[in-house]
């Protein structure tokens, strides 16, 4: 969860210092707000069940894009350079936007026009075969695949990919398969196979095996539904096993996607130009349009906002991959219709919580309390308003597959709380005037939006002292489970789009340990038990209904936490840049439509 972890600290403790937009909205200069949100809403999409993609759904080339042009060069403004480039290493969500453009994996996701997202063969010929009620996955590869330098792609390079995560220098990238090909959790899975495959070792085939050179089988001990997600994550891209330099690798991959890299100065620009290698008949996700990616670091999303805004000279052949607008100009962009027709807005993976320390607060009916008392409007307006955040009923996002809308603890009905209603909870328990410790990360919106909540909370009968914690040390110090905070705020977001990887790390009291996303320190012998019958159910659509059946008793009958905001993002583009969609997998612009208008 290193990538969630790595992103929810970005965008939970930077998102903290953004001002909220004026007017609930950010209309501005004499827009009617109420139609503006409607404009944002309707840039936004609910996620409907994503659908695991066949042949001919994977076949290439790629759906054409209205209107699109070949050539010209497009300027990326973006706030952070690359650190890790190996697709091993690769976990943070910048990184893995870009490794839409440069990097291959068996399966990818698919956006088409109609805005329906498909999980579809990418390297491989489908989205994957499974036999043995999900243990096995069979993937056999396309003809046609190349690495940069003309080589074709094989199920040698598929393997080398697999076991050169398991060595000691892969640590940056996701763990899912090593442990799942390991049964094991945590760091245990490099015991597995301790060097990778650079001492001449392999995994044996009775948990991989390639019998020829477009054929790779996963042999899993446990039921993996989710394989298909799993192998479309960057982190598990191609890596061309006869020129792997192991960790000079991490800064000259070899490109397997419709772009490579040209040049790259660390920490100032990077220059991606066409893959000639790359065949789009065997990619069917993907566009090749421009002929040139400028990319250059140190924007910050100030900077990169007012050039945009501008529209003037190489801003209008220009966009950022990763920065939002920024707070303090999105009352202009979103009242300035020439401007706010070159937005786009869409949701991140992220959902915040307000968690509540069960080790401390054991009574249902007092985290019930809590629970309608908290206000979420303060947060939502700390993240931007209705431009960065919507208000959340539940713990699963709607980026999920088969994501159901619901509200059943009234949060999203009444987002100032109800001081009320928790006041009776908490007379008809014996507890007015107990004692919470609210601990709240130290920015200027932290402490105006924790202020807001524990006046509500005051309302509602607690004694609320508010305990100010650094924001550089903030999720160490509510990670430890021996720590002396009562409530607490945190984000957490799925590495791809399922509950799987929300509802277990989250929520299951077999993983409570110091660093842990279990927050709350919930263990409740229901939600242990569901998630280990949900992870075997194979069919998506019956698994996401389990998993959404689950966040209702979490919600209501556990009540570990408050759900508080569904995070949002607002981006902004140049005139001349055409193809731009808002993609809810990659949480930002979709990066493989792009072209320059002539």
């Amino acid at each position: 969860m290193r990538r969630t972890r790595a992103a929810l600290v970005a965008v939970a403790a930077g998102a903290l210092v953004l001002t909220a937009c004026s007017s609930g909205g950010g209309g501005g200069k004499g827009e009617n707000n109420d139609a503006k949100q409607k404009q944002d809403k309707s840039k936004t999409q609910l996620q409907s069940q994503i659908t695991f993609g066949d042949a001919a759904a994977s076949t290439g080339p790629a759906e054409p894009i209205a209107g699109a042009e070949q050539g010209g060069t497009l300027h990326a403004l973006e706030r952070d350079s690359y650190t890790h480039l190996d697709p091993g290493q690769i976990y943070v969500s910048n990184e893995g936007q870009l490794a839409t453009l440069i990097h291959r994996g068996l399966t990818t996701y698919k956006l088409d026009s109609k805005g329906n997202y498909t999980v579809v063969g990418d390297l491989a010929t489908d989205s994957g075969a499974e036999t043995d009620g999900g243990k096995t996955w069979t993937f056999k590869l396309k003809d046609g695949i190349k690495f940069q330098d003309g080589t074709p792609i094989t199920a040698t390079d598929i393997r080398w990919t697999v076991e050169r995560l398991f060595a000691p220098f892969v640590t940056n990238g996701p763990q899912y398969l090593q442990q799942w090909l390991a049964n094991t959790s945590g760091s245990d899975f490099r015991k597995l196979l301790p060097d990778g495959p650079y001492k001449g070792k392999h995994l044996p085939d009775s948990l991989l095996s390639t019998p020829d050179d477009k054929t790779i089988v996963f042999h899993f001990p446990n039921p993996e539904p989710d394989a298909p997600y799993l192998f479309a994550m960057p982190g598990y891209s191609v890596v061309d096993h006869a020129k792997d330099t192991k960790e000079k690798y991490d800064k000259a991959p070899v490109a397997s996607g419709p772009y490579m890299i040209k040049t790259f100065d660390t920490g100032k620009s990077m220059t991606l130009v066409k893959n000639p290698a790359w065949d789009p008949k065997t990619d069917a996700a993907r566009h090749q349009y421009v002929d040139t990616y400028d990319i250059t670091f140190n924007h910050q999303a100030e900077d990169s906002t007012k050039r945009l805004m501008s529209d003037s000279g190489d801003n209008q052949t220009s966009l950022s991959f990763a920065n939002a607008v920024d707070p303090d100009d999105t009352p202009t962009v979103v009242g300035t219709p020439s401007i706010y027709k070159r937005t786009v807005a869409g949701y991140q993976p992220f959902v915040g919580e307000i968690n509540f320390n069960m080790n401390k607060i054991k009574d249902v009916n007092i985290r019930k309390a809590l629970a309608l008392a908290i206000p979420t409007k303060p947060v939502w307006q700390a993240l931007g308003a209705s431009y960065g955040a919507e208000y959340a009923g539940g713990f699963i996002s709607p980026t999920l597959a088969g994501y159901q809308k619901a509200d059943p603890l009234g949060k999203v009905a009444k987002p100032d709380g109800d001081p009320v209603a928790a006041k009776k909870l908490l007379t008809d328990a014996g507890k007015v005037g107990m004692k919470i410790t609210y601990a709240y990360i130290n920015t200027t919106a932290g402490q105006q939006y924790s202020l807001a909540i524990a006046n509500t909370l005051t309302q509602a009968g607690f004694n609320v002292q508010r305990k100010e914690l650094p924001s550089d040390t903030y999720y160490d110090l509510i990670g430890k489970v021996d720590n002396p905070y009562d409530i607490y705020a945190s984000a957490w977001g799925a590495d791809w789009p399922s509950t799987l990887t929300v509802i277990p790390p989250v929520f299951d009291g077999r993983t409570i340990a110091d660093q842990a996303p279990n927050y709350s320190h919930v263990n409740d012998p229901h939600i242990n038990s569901e998630i280990d019958r949900i992870k075997k159910i194979t069919d998506p659509k019956e698994a996401a209904d389990a998993w959404f059946q689950l966040n209702t008793y979490i919600t209501t009958k556990v009540i570990p936490g408050v759900p508080t905001v569904y995070y949002k993002q607002l981006q902004i583009f140049g005139s001349k840049v055409g193809g731009v969609v808002y993609n809810n997998v990659t949480s930002g612009i979709d990066l493989t439509k792009l072209y320059v208008k002539k």
